[in-house]
């Protein structure tokens, strides 16, 4: 009897590593499966856009003359206005001091580089010869020009981003606390001037006006938070490793402050739409293809429902402790923000500029539909973004962060 319970007891140790090697390679062999298919749609992605420039833009995409801005350039502010968000809300712990947010620093930053790069993509393949832009962008600044400063602003932010990152991995934080409220400030001036980009332009009464600058910073942290929350729990998941107590803690924080955010977001909008009925004709009707319009799905179910309220609520029920409630609301924000941007660029430009001028061409709203060409591109840009997250949580293994 003796005998058999030590030969038990013996077998036991190795019952139970033959289980973890079975689940190690379940893992791995996901995480690989994860990584083809992010490589598979930036391949995808990069055929259609290469495509796309060899045929014409005007033939591959649905943009056209009246509505010349499409989903890639709604993708294009999604991926930037994330990696802000990222930069924003990781810095008030690494660059400001507050401790309980440093576990997220490195991952967060390390998503900043990846977003922004994932934006730059997209963006590429939308403007027709992205080459001849860099380089008159150097050699012939218009300093009177937003797109020329944003172009500029993202360029610097991003090069404070991987300088930030790198002194992390190198422990010199000092130094990285430096680059990173450089970055900081690269970002918002950047990101403040993407919402100025919109907001100068009088001839769109939707977009017009001081508040979108402001609009899109706040909103920025907002995304920023939740793209914190999700790939925290994706990174857990990867490597294997419980979501230890700092990280927690960090993760509470950063639940307080997307509850806070989306509370500021829901302001803005209320009060986008009480000014706006106060406004001009063109502008009446653009608000109405939201309400109750072709668009008013999309700003119903996905932007206010999936994107803000549906998460604002699992948010506060979690209390920033229970992780399955703020995944799932982290997950429902970031699709959700994926239509906000897409309304928020598309709605402005669907009301004719010549409306208001008694032009009969275009007596009604335009319509937009997004072409086989930039879905693909956009899926490239999500699976860029995706790859590099995957294939940095091996390479820097899983961003883990001392005490600095």
């Amino acid at each position: 009897m003796a005998d058999s319970v030590s030969t038990e007891a013996a077998e036991a140790p190795f019952i139970g590593a033959g289980s973890t090697e079975v689940v190690q390679g379940i893992r791995d062999r996901a995480y690989w499966i994860a990584v083809s298919f992010m490589f598979l749609l930036v391949l995808a992605g990069t055929a259609a856009g290469i495509h796309a420039k060899l045929i014409g833009s005007l033939e591959a995409y649905g943009a056209y003359r009246e509505v010349p801005w499409g989903i890639l350039i709604s993708t294009y502010v999604f991926f930037v206005v994330t990696s802000t968000g990222l930069c924003l809300v990781s810095s008030i712990g690494h660059v400001f001091g507050v401790k309980s947010l440093a576990p997220i620093a490195k991952r967060s930053v390390f998503l900043a580089v990846a977003t922004i790069v994932a934006g730059f993509y997209v963006i590429f393949f939308e403007i027709e010869n992205p080459f001849r832009m860099a380089i008159y962008n150097v050699i012939s600044p218009n300093l009177t020009s937003s797109i020329w400063w944003m172009g500029t602003l993202y360029g610097s932010y991003m090069m404070f981003m991987v300088v930030e990152f790198y002194l992390l991995v190198k422990g010199n934080y000092k130094i990285a606390t430096i680059a990173g409220f450089c970055g900081v400030i690269a970002g918002v001036a950047a990101h403040s001037n993407l919402g100025a980009v919109f907001g100068t332009l009088d001839g769109r009464e939707f977009w017009y006006g001081p508040f979108m600058p402001i609009y899109f910073i706040s909103s920025a942290m907002m995304s920023g938070a939740a793209a914190i929350i999700f790939f925290t729990w994706i990174a857990s998941k990867i490597n294997g490793e419980p979501i230890d107590q700092p990280t927690r803690k960090a993760l509470e924080v950063t639940t307080r402050i997307g509850i806070l955010l989306i509370s500021v977001i829901l302001f803005f909008t209320a009060w986008k739409f009480i000014i706006g009925f106060a406004g001009g004709e063109g502008k009446k009707m653009a608000l109405d293809s939201l309400l109750t319009g072709p668009y008013a799905f999309n700003f119903w179910v996905l932007e206010l429902g999936v994107g803000m309220i549906i998460p604002l609520m699992l948010l506060l029920k979690s209390r920033g402790t229970n992780i399955s409630l703020m995944v799932v609301a982290s997950m429902m924000m970031i699709f959700g923000i994926f239509f906000m941007r897409y309304d928020l660029v598309v709605v402005g430009q669907v009301v004719p500029v010549q409306f208001e001028m008694g032009v009969s061409e275009y007596p009604g709203l335009l319509s937009y539909m997004p072409s086989p060409h930039e879905i693909l591109v956009v899926l490239g840009g999500i699976g860029l973004a995706g790859l590099v997250f995957l294939l940095g949580e091996k390479a820097f293994h899983g961003h883990k962060s001392e005490a600095h």
